[in-house]
């Protein structure tokens, strides 16, 4: 197990690193057409829609490539009481099954993603900013997140699968 842990932690700390840079630069658009807009409409009296519309439309690509970084510092909600009242066995059992769900409802929104986006492709609707940006490239942010969350979740569920063996054979 090992053998396949070893190379996904290094694939996953590459998308990791990348997501994370582009949750920051997606921020930073955000924030930078909010205060454009502002500032054009404080200059000229009228500004342009999509530097309002734009943050909204990016929010998808913020939110979905970072849920398997998110879940893998421990960064998403979370309710923690649980760990208050269990032992640590008990709470690497939890985590292996909240894992195994994760791993397997990622796949199932990948799958769903991907069909939206290839609906949406196929359509070839346009979202309705002033500038022209097909859904599907929103949709895209679906399957690109959900297979980054299921490359994660199984890290997850490798390493707390070795750590309960470990617990049950030292």
């Amino acid at each position: 197990m090992n053998n396949l842990l070893l190379p996904l932690q290094f694939i996953n700390e590459i998308l990791s690193k990348i997501t994370f840079f582009i949750a920051m630069a997606i921020v930073c658009v955000m924030v930078l057409a909010l205060s454009a807009s502002a500032l054009t409409r404080y200059i000229s009296g009228h500004g342009f829609d999509w530097f309002i519309e734009l943050p909204p439309a990016l929010v998808s690509w913020l939110v979905f490539p970072m849920l398997g970084p998110l879940l893998k510092t421990g960064n998403h909600i979370e309710v923690d009481f649980v760990s208050t009242i269990l032992s640590a066995k008990n709470i690497k059992y939890i985590k292996f099954f909240v894992y195994l769900i994760s791993f397997i409802s990622s796949f199932i929104f990948f799958k769903a993603g991907l069909e939206a986006t290839l609906l949406f492709y196929n359509l070839g609707q346009m979202m309705e900013l002033e500038i022209d940006v097909p859904i599907w490239i929103m949709f895209l942010s679906f399957p690109v997140g959900f297979i980054i969350m299921g490359l994660f979740s199984l890290e997850l569920l490798l390493t707390t699968s070795i750590e309960i063996y470990k617990d049950r054979f030292p």
